[in-house]
């Protein structure tokens, strides 16, 4: 389940709320628009910040690692189940069992060690967006004040609604001028995989 999905922020800080029609306040950077509900795209939040981008581009450098490191167990696997295949002939039965049994267990362990491997790329994916989003919240929280809502909601779950009050863009810059990419050098990491974990559903 992500964060913040439908509604990601019901704040209630304190603020007045706005009577009447939407009220505007002039600034130095211009007229703010103040409402009581603001909107936000979380998706952008994550994808078009700079932060968010170097999450997504960290976890791609790993899952392409990973994958060739998948491929070239999967060459040497195929190398060395043919080298025993072809020692078949010359060996007595019985040694031949023992060691195409070795072989065996020796495909379940690299397997079960790789699919670890992924498993913790994906919860890594998710932990990421999480703490990207705690990282962030204090950032839109300080655009709530601001703007003098008590609400902010999912934009792709609003109908309808009034361009100024969507505050994807302000929060996007307010979060590249104050995090950046290098945020992430301070983020815990992940906790590893547990073998013993059920795989993964897909979604």
């Amino acid at each position: 389940m992500r964060n913040m999905r439908t509604v990601i922020l019901n704040l209630f800080l304190g603020c007045t709320m706005v009577a009447g029609p939407l009220a505007a306040q002039e600034t130095g950077g211009g007229v703010l628009l103040r409402s009581p509900i603001l909107t936000i795209d979380q998706d952008r939040l994550f994808t078009d910040s700079r932060f968010g981008q170097a999450l997504v581009e960290s976890l791609e450098a790993e899952s392409a690692a990973l994958a060739a490191e998948n491929r070239r167990i999967e060459a040497e696997l195929i190398a060395e189940e043919r080298a025993l295949t072809e020692r078949r002939t010359g060996l007595p039965a019985e040694e031949f069992r023992a060691l195409a049994e070795a072989f065996d267990a020796k495909v379940v362990e690299i397997r079960r060690a790789q699919d670890t491997k992924s498993r913790a790329l994906n919860q890594r994916s998710e932990a990421d967006r999480q703490a990207f989003y705690r990282q962030a919240l204090p950032l839109v929280a300080e655009i709530v004040r601001e703007r003098g809502a008590v609400v902010v909601l999912e934009r792709g779950a609003v109908i309808l609604s009034a361009e100024q009050v969507d505050i994807t863009d302000e929060a996007i810059q307010a979060i590249d001028r104050t995090l950046g990419t290098e945020a992430i050098r301070d983020m815990p990491a992940p906790p590893p995989a547990n073998p013993d974990d059920p795989p993964a559903r897909a979604e």
